[in-house]
């Protein structure tokens, strides 16, 4: 059983990700490669509690959050397979599966009447840890970045990205609005429409093109610049990077984000359990398996060559 860390105390017993600390650099290291980081309740419980050890740490100025295996993250942890520490026989474990370590889960296909949604509240909850905190998060982004994947991403300060990495929202072609609404804060009017209603990807190049992310670099320099940017980073002093990342923070929630941010639950819950054929997805999920769940959703779109 993992054992959050306490004030003043380094982490213990993390399961899923890895945590260290370099040059007044921290590391969170998503470290489920075999799931292509799949965001578990557990992983995303580590993940703040290794940036709040980060940020009591008087020796770390910058916080990275990069990923080991082929993908950054694919996103929140869609299965339909028993819980690794199932007991045999135990049964299947609901679409989005907790592990004990949160309240919230996700909605099963026979259990849209009367449901509240906890599960897009609970995400906003989970990364607005990220924006609230004192010191900087960047995030170093390779692979497949969809889904969920791309709110961590997004709600980190700087994101430095692979030019062919994969990043996109493509449950928006037959689940529910985003859990946090972060499009039209992040890019043009034009491109916020365009990626929320088709759910189609772009590569890391064409991300940093539109501005979704700060920069984009070649794959095999990747992790060369980002600690190039880093190491310079982490020279600034932490009390005026604070300062610093507080005003950004204050004009966007002057503008409105945060309270769009709060209101996105209803619209996702209206998108995903009210609207016709909102059971499609989980349905073939339970039915036929993540792979043949995913074919529907985003079949049509690859048969026209979008990602």
């Amino acid at each position: 059983m993992t054992t959050m860390s306490q004030a003043g105390d380094p982490p213990t017993g993390y399961q899923e990700i890895l945590y260290s600390v370099e040059a007044r650099i921290a590391t969170v290291t998503l470290n489920q490669p075999a799931r292509r980081n799949a965001l578990t309740f557990r992983l995303r419980r580590e993940i703040i509690d290794a940036l709040r050890t980060a940020e009591r740490d008087d020796n770390v100025t910058v916080i990275l959050i990069r990923a080991n295996g082929p993908s950054f993250s694919g996103g929140y942890a869609l299965s339909t397979a028993p819980r690794p520490e199932a007991a045999p026989g135990a049964p299947e474990a609901k679409s989005y599966w907790d592990d004990g370590t949160r309240p919230e889960r996700w909605i099963d296909a026979e259990e849209f009447d009367g449901w509240t949604d906890q599960w897009a509240r609970s995400c906003l909850r989970d990364w607005m840890n990220v924006w609230e905190l004192l010191k900087p998060v960047v995030a170093m982004v390779h692979g497949h970045c969809l889904a969920g994947g791309t709110e961590l991403m997004s709600l980190c300060d700087i994101a430095f990205v692979a030019d062919d990495a994969q990043i996109g929202y493509p449950p928006m072609r037959g689940m529910t609005s985003p859990d946090i609404p972060y499009f039209p804060w992040k890019m043009t009017m034009a491109q916020a429409k365009y990626l929320q209603l088709t759910g189609n990807s772009v590569t890391g190049a064409e991300a940093a093109a539109m501005g979704w992310v700060a920069k984009s670099f070649p794959a095999d320099e990747l992790e060369e610049q980002t600690m190039r940017e880093l190491r310079a980073m982490s020279h600034i002093a932490p009390s005026l990077l604070a300062a610093n990342k507080e005003s950004l923070n204050q004009a966007y929630e002057i503008m409105g984000m945060r309270t769009h941010f709060n209101q996105a639950w209803t619209m996702h819950s209206l998108s995903g359990a009210l609207r016709p054929g909102a059971r499609d997805f989980a349905l073939r999920l339970r039915e036929g398996g993540l792979k043949a769940a995913l074919e529907w959703r985003d079949g049509p779109a690859r048969a026209e060559g979008f990602r």
